[in-house]
């Protein structure tokens, strides 16, 4: 492996296209721990303190976890990936449903423009919502509750706060342009590259705090699980069910075409890391309207079971409700993605079929059967896996951003692989030996 990238720095082109990457990821990350102008710095950093030292920011931990710690800081790139990850997920979705978008997906590149075009404006529309709230909270007080700090140098300047959303706004739109031009001009996907930086950006502080506060014993039990859990992890979103599929020979002219065998890839983990970020993203409203009305002296009854119940990640019913929900927006995710009915025509069109099964509907019955019964252990998987955290939290009373966390193995092992089968492919093609032997 070291042979491998010691090669990839000697070939000219290759070796351009990872410096270009890293020179990315450093400009980004100076970014992150930039501050917004308007911003307290030494009160937002005691009150940040404060926070992890009381686990009280922890109600924003998705958002949180894909800034790498940026968000409460308030800095230029406070908002991190999140606004381009929920606005895809969004257009994903609205695919589905609505038929201009489903024609403009099946034209090919030129559609796939226009989708991007609109996942672009819709970033832009979400960042200014979430820059807005974020700013809003910390103007009264609400960002950190048990702080008595001002984080705001003026917090009742109404141009102070336009330019700080605007900031925030502006670091989204850049955050976005950088990804594009990994993808582009560098290795692997932008986008997974830069939320790939992001996670592992807060490792050493977490580990470092797991050290200080739980012991050497409990560090070293953590370093354990990880490293059981990378390993766990890497072996199933490698596994995968092989489809064998058969083209008939056919005719074309004086030429003769197919006769080939291929197969279909059928993944355990289908779904990827969308499922948690869905889960995530629904238990996360409760938390947010429990911050809404704090500053009531009698809340409502709902809201009181709301703060007992889905606030924190210890008691039964968050954990039930977050496993539960993570199992169903895996099938659901699966279902709009991969459309068993689709792929059996465009298997018949050209001649194709699976041995023992019937071109059209028989196939199509026979991929849903066997992509229903692969989604179950996947399903199960990611459940168990995004339960890590919250397990953590309730033995060894680590904080709910535990460095080794389902979301952040996933996102590490899945991007990590994926960048190091494209340096791997490029380097194949130069006939030299590859990472996996």
């Amino acid at each position: 492996m070291l042979t491998a990238f010691t090669r990839a720095f000697r070939t000219p082109d290759l070796r351009k296209k990872l410096l270009f990457t890293l020179g990315i990821i450093a400009l980004f990350r100076l970014g992150s721990v930039l501050p917004t102008p308007g911003v307290h710095t030494e009160n937002i950093s005691r009150c940040l303190a404060d926070a992890q030292a009381t686990d009280a920011g922890n109600i924003y931990g998705m958002v949180q976890l894909f800034s790498g710690g940026a968000l409460l800081k308030l800095s230029v790139f406070a908002l991190g990936i999140m606004p381009y990850i929920t606005a895809s997920i969004i257009l994903q979705l609205l695919v589905v449903v609505i038929p201009r978008l489903e024609s403009l997906k099946k034209e090919g590149q030129s559609g796939q423009a226009k989708i991007t075009q609109y996942t672009r404006y819709l970033t832009i529309g979400l960042a200014v919502l979430q820059s807005t709230a974020f700013i809003a909270l910390a103007r009264t007080g609400q960002l950190f509750p048990q702080c008595q700090q001002e984080i705001l140098l003026d917090k009742d300047n109404v141009f102070a706060i336009i330019t700080m959303v605007l900031t925030m706004t502006a670091g989204t739109s850049v955050v976005m342009w950088l990804g594009e031009l990994v993808t582009d001009r560098g290795i692997g996907n932008g986008m997974s590259i830069l939320i790939f930086t992001q996670v592992i950006a807060v490792f050493p502080a977490e580990l470092m705090n797991i050290a200080r506060q739980k012991g050497a014993f409990v560090f070293a039990v953590v370093i354990a699980v990880g490293i059981a859990m990378i390993a766990l992890v890497v072996m199933v979103e490698q596994a995968q069910r092989r489809i064998p599929v058969q083209y008939a020979k056919r005719m074309v002219g004086r030429r003769m075409y197919g006769g080939t065998s291929t197969y279909i890839p059928l993944k355990v983990n289908q779904a990827g890391i969308i499922p948690v970020i869905f889960a995530s993203s629904l238990l996360y409203l409760p938390q947010l309207v429990t911050t809404l009305f704090s500053g009531a002296q009698e809340p409502h009854a709902i809201v009181q079971w709301i703060q007992q119940n889905l606030v924190t990640g210890d008691t039964p019913v968050y954990m039930a409700t977050f496993f539960l929900l993570i199992v169903f927006f895996t099938y659901f995710y699966v279902s709009i993605t991969f459309n068993p009915v689709e792929v059996a025509d465009n298997m018949k069109k050209y001649g194709g079929f699976i041995p023992g099964i019937r071109p059209g509907r028989p196939t199509a019955e026979y991929l849903n059967y066997v992509l229903t019964r692969l989604t179950a252990p996947g399903a199960l998987y990611l459940g168990l896996i995004s339960m890590v955290p919250i397990v953590a939290l309730a033995l060894v009373g680590a904080s709910q951003n535990f460095p080794f966390g389902g979301t952040s193995i996933l996102i590490m092992v899945g991007v990590g692989l994926d960048t190091v089968k494209q340096i791997e492919s490029q380097l194949q093609q130069r006939n030299y030996e590859g990472f996996l032997k």
